[in-house]
């Protein structure tokens, strides 16, 4: 299952992709992560592995195991994540508007393992693809807010 966002930023492209390769941000832009444990390597750098610990209720209750594939900054980065019985390639990708907007297209794309996380998988397609967006959308928010260097 593939999903899609493309929006606009009111932020500079440096400032944009910096502050969403930075995992340690993530908890202040996804309502439903409480925290990231750093696992090897240094945190958001190709190669590193950190876990994401979601709040109580959250993600299923799952954990999910972040590998950065790629960190070629400004234009992208690309994860790797996995959980039981689904893993995750999310490309994220950051284009200069102008010296004050940036148009960011994130990329999901999920491989659901079992035939009981398949069927999950179409079940809840649109809930998948409606909390990608709410989660681009907040980290729109996010990046808004700290444009300033």
């Amino acid at each position: 299952m593939k999903s899609t966002v493309d929006l606009a930023i009111d932020a500079p492209l440096p400032r944009v992709a910096e502050l969403f390769a930075n995992p340690a941000n993530n908890p202040e832009w996804m309502d439903d992560l409480e925290r990231i444990e750093p696992v090897t390597g240094e945190l958001g750098r190709a190669g590193s592995v950190y876990r994401m610990v979601p709040k109580k209720g959250q993600f299923g209750g799952k954990e999910f195991v972040a590998t950065v594939l790629k960190r070629a900054l400004p234009g992208e980065v690309q994860l790797a994540l996995d959980a039981e019985g689904v893993s995750m390639v999310a490309t994220d990708t950051f284009q200069r508007v102008s010296d004050v907007k940036t148009r960011m297209i994130s990329e999901e794309i999920f491989t659901f393992k079992g035939i009981g996380a398949k069927l999950f998988g179409l079940l809840a397609r649109g809930r998948i693809k409606a909390a990608h967006r709410k989660h681009i959308e907040a980290f729109k928010r996010f990046a808004e807010g700290h444009a300033a260097f």
